[in-house]
């Protein structure tokens, strides 16, 4: 049923009568999509039960996921919006896409540490702070860049998501 229920978000998403993306609500889906459905499935599938650690990880790595998106409806604002395509980033404007994406890094590093706090979960979960370093290098690099010297931060957001899951993972299994 997810897959299924996937499958035709996917397809909603750039086609039918209302391409969700379009309509500034890809933003939500990719977080949905890549974030809860995608981690609390994962989890699911393997141990037959829902876990609320898992879903509380599940923000995170939406997160990291949707600021990729959030990197390229930024690049292709001026493009999207002569062709009609009203991404969230095209209604938001440059200024509230830049801010969109530092809010996403930002709840990123937050939630591992919001659960070590409340004894949620245990302090190899703090192993993902240490790719605040290129999170923060990506935040600056995004309020700075425009137009096609964003294209780079597409591929370096995309590994900033790679390490942290890579962290967070090593963490809540091995430390």
């Amino acid at each position: 049923v997810v897959g299924l229920v996937s499958i035709a978000a996917g397809i909603a998403y750039t086609g039918g009568p209302i391409p969700l993306g379009y309509f500034g609500l890809g933003d939500v889906m990719v977080f949905v999509f890549f974030g809860p459905i995608a981690v609390i499935g994962t989890y699911f599938v393997q141990a037959l039960e829902v876990s609320v650690l898992a879903a509380w990880l599940s923000i995170p790595i939406g997160a990291l996921v949707t600021a990729i998106l959030v990197v390229n409806n930024l690049r292709d604002i001026d493009t999207d919006r002569s062709a009609g395509k009203n991404t969230l980033a095209v209604r938001l404007g440059q200024r509230g896409t830049r801010f969109e994406y530092l809010l996403l890094v930002l709840i990123s590093f937050l939630v591992p540490v919001g659960l070590f706090v409340s004894g949620q979960a245990p302090i190899g979960i703090l192993a993902t702070l240490l790719a605040i370093p290129l999170g923060a290098k990506l935040v600056r690099r995004v309020f700075r860049e425009t137009a096609e010297f964003l294209n780079p931060l597409l591929g370096r957001t995309s590994q900033l998501a790679l390490l942290f899951s890579i962290l967070l993972s090593a963490g809540i299994n091995l430390l």
